[in-house]
């Protein structure tokens, strides 16, 4: 139960992260949509989404699934407002980028601090693992995964445009649609996942593969 508990608070915590510098990011670019919604804060209330970020988790962590996975509400933003090419691209970076550097800070203390507490190792550990999961999850390129927007900034002009055009359309048919594909590419491909994430973890902290 402590293990599960740990999991879970490191994972909301990662999520909100995660969707604040989302927020921050697109305030950086002109748009305050974030910041006037009150949702530039680490106050994890206003961030939490009941199933995302614990109903599904739990469920997951109890049924022993492969798959730990959770999602905070989304930070809102208006593109319109946005300033620049690449712009939109940075917002939805953000937080990629943050679960990365999160993981890769903690990886290296845990490489380098040496004689840490059993407890504090695990809780760094995971912290490392599911931030890796969540950075890794969301370069996915397709919508409303992070990486679909990503991938539109950084295409050439015409190809961009054609690809927003299909990603549109795949927005059209709602926001369950395209994470029900994303879940099933991930169940598919978790093998070659969740070994590159392995990789990663061992890459970062020169320690054994993390069990969670």
């Amino acid at each position: 139960m402590t293990t599960i508990l740990i999991g879970l608070a490191v994972l909301i915590l990662s999520v909100i992260l995660h969707e604040v510098a989302h927020g921050y990011a697109a305030d950086s670019f002109g748009d305050p949509t974030a910041r006037n919604a009150g949702r530039l804060t680490l106050n994890p209330i206003p961030h939490i989404d009941l199933f995302g970020s614990i109903v599904l988790p739990l469920i997951l962590t109890l049924s022993g699934s492969p798959i730990l996975f959770g999602y905070a509400k989304p930070v809102p933003y208006n593109p319109y407002n946005l300033k620049g090419r690449f712009a939109e691209g940075f917002v939805a970076a953000a937080g990629v980028l943050t679960n990365l550097l999160i993981a890769v800070l903690l990886g290296l203390f845990i490489r380098f601090a040496g004689g840490l507490p059993a407890t504090f190792l695990q809780v760094l550990g995971t912290a490392v693992y599911l931030n890796l999961v969540l950075a890794i999850f969301n370069l996915i390129p397709i919508p409303p995964i992070d990486g679909s927007k990503i991938l539109t900034a950084l295409l050439p002009g015409v190809a961009s445009y054609r690809y927003r055009e299909l990603q549109n359309r795949f927005e059209a048919l709602g926001p369950g649609i395209g994470f029900a594909v994303v879940i099933i590419i991930f169940y598919l491909f978790s093998p070659l996942f969740y070994g590159f994430i392995n990789s990663l973890f061992v890459f970062l902290t020169g320690g054994g593969v993390l069990q969670i």
